[in-house]
């Protein structure tokens, strides 16, 4: 398997795991990989009377830093961005209650299936600021 379609293989697994971790936390999924022009939200879920957006983050080695490492401030943006993109094609209201997760899996088995990976689940991890 080339390299990129590994990867892509590995990110689908690794949003399939953290839907999974979340629904057995009592979250519903709405929509999965939802795109905009601003880009795309891996999992969008209800908690309660909450619209959550989720970005999945996988690593399988940390020598290239943490999963958290790579949410930088400019890809909040562009994860707000399509947020607010969502929110308005489906009509929902201005008092909606919204929040920003994200889901950490970090695995050096290069299987994020296995009994190994460490996930970590991020509530309100950042705010929606949009400049």
């Amino acid at each position: 398997m080339n390299p990129r379609a590994e990867h892509l293989k590995l990110g689908a697994e690794a949003e399939s795991l953290a839907m999974h971790y979340l629904t057995a936390r009592g979250l519903k999924l709405k929509t999965q990989n939802y795109r905009s022009r601003w880009g795309e939200i891996d999992l969008i879920m209800d908690d309660e009377k909450t619209l959550v957006f989720v970005e999945v983050r996988y690593r399988s080695r940390s020598d290239f830093g943490s999963a958290a490492d790579s949410i930088d401030q400019r890809k909040q943006q562009r994860i707000a961005r399509t947020a607010l993109s969502y929110a308005q094609e489906h009509s929902l209201h201005n008092d909606i209650a919204m929040r920003f997760d994200v889901v950490l899996i970090e695995n050096d088995d290069k299987h994020t299936h296995h009994n190994n990976a460490k996930i970590d689940w991020i509530k309100d991890a950042f705010d929606a600021d949009i400049d």
